[in-house]
């Protein structure tokens, strides 16, 4: 008697596609049981899960520029600038995955193969598209910073430059910034006066000092999420000899570093709203302080031995929850900047 014919799966829903896409936006990991499709899988292999912060930095530079003077606004420039900063934070995820699967770092007893699916140990790509998909998004990413250093200026490239040295510097030798306690002060290069001073100069032609300035909290509170992290493999990183920042300061020091680093916001939030660096509407960041209460007592406690009810993204915690305060923090310094466009109330007032 023959076996019965195996029936293909029906194709997936426009709506089933749309969930996939948001679980793995908002976990890193599909729906539990879902089926994968093109997007999520590229979703996945990229960690499009944090280009939130990105986005943020970007936006924020943009508009800086927008708030300073709107006449002068290069809007094709800085869509071009956005759509960069993703090509190289899909790029920088994919040389991290594959370098560190190449230096030994990752395997299936590292903590990145629990907490989500692995490009290349969870059988989502192999090694020689990896590659190929490295090759082709930094190609696309250097043909807009070509574009843009000839549109606006060779700036564009000293930036676009400093980014990928950094980037593949923190993983790859021999620099490897990861290895040394640096990865944390490069996080706070790239998210900050690359990306927020990178994105402004491309939108308005100009970059004035204080952009500088206005790089500052929103930085902080993106290497808080790096920390926090480094913070969670402590001691799978200190057993292979990977001497991040919590690994050279000790765990203890390393868990209040956080803490200051993330309060530490406000305080440079307050500077420039004084200084009139930020718009009054940048105050709306006080919203987050509820958030940021929440995350400096999860700091305060020992991570707990279980993962709680559909916790996504276990052995993970005190990098969910900087990202936790990171995300309302940066939506709201964006919700004030867009207002700051339409009421620029200053202080002292002008």
């Amino acid at each position: 008697m023959g076996q019965a014919a195996v029936q293909p799966r029906p194709p997936l829903s426009m709506g089933q596609r749309v969930r996939n896409w948001r679980t793995v936006i908002a976990t890193a990991n599909l729906p539990r049981g879902a089926e994968m499709d093109a997007v999520s899988k590229w979703l996945l292999i990229t960690r499009a899960a944090v280009f939130s912060m990105t986005l943020t930095s970007g936006l924020i530079g943009g508009l800086l520029a927008i708030s300073a003077d709107r006449d002068s606004v290069q809007w094709g420039y800085l869509a071009l600038a956005m759509l960069g900063l993703v090509l190289a934070h899909a790029a920088n995820n994919m040389i991290n995955d594959y370098f560190d699967v190449e230096g030994g770092v990752d395997d299936m007893q590292y903590i990145r193969t629990q907490y989500a699916p692995h490009p290349l140990l969870s059988g989502l790509i192999s090694k020689n598209r990896l590659v190929a998909a490295m090759l082709i998004t930094n190609a696309l990413d250097g043909a807009i910073a070509l574009y843009l250093s000839w549109a606006v200026g060779p700036l564009v490239l000293v930036f676009a430059l400093a980014g990928l040295f950094i980037s593949a510097g923190y993983v790859m030798k021999p620099i490897t910034l990861k290895r040394r306690g640096l990865g944390e002060i490069g996080v706070l290069i790239v998210w900050g006066p690359l990306m927020i001073g990178g994105t402004y100069y491309v939108t308005a032609g100009e970059l004035p000092p204080w952009v500088w300035a206005a790089c500052v909290p929103y930085s902080l509170v993106v290497m808080s999420v790096l920390i926090g992290k480094h913070v969670d493999k402590y001691d799978i990183d200190k057993a292979k000899g990977i001497k991040t920042l919590p690994v050279v300061l000790g765990y203890a020091r390393s868990i209040r570093l956080n803490q200051v680093v993330m309060v530490s916001f406000y305080a440079a939030m307050a500077a420039l709203i004084a200084t009139g660096v930020y718009p009054l509407w940048a105050a709306l960041t006080l919203l987050a302080v509820p958030r940021l209460v929440q995350v400096l007592g999860i700091y305060n406690r020992p991570k707990p031995a279980e993962p709680p009810p559909d916790y996504p993204v276990w052995p993970l915690w005190y990098v969910s929850a900087a990202f936790f305060f990171n995300k309302r923090a940066g939506e709201l310094m964006v919700l004030g900047l867009i207002i700051g466009v339409f009421l620029p109330v200053y202080v002292p007032w002008r």
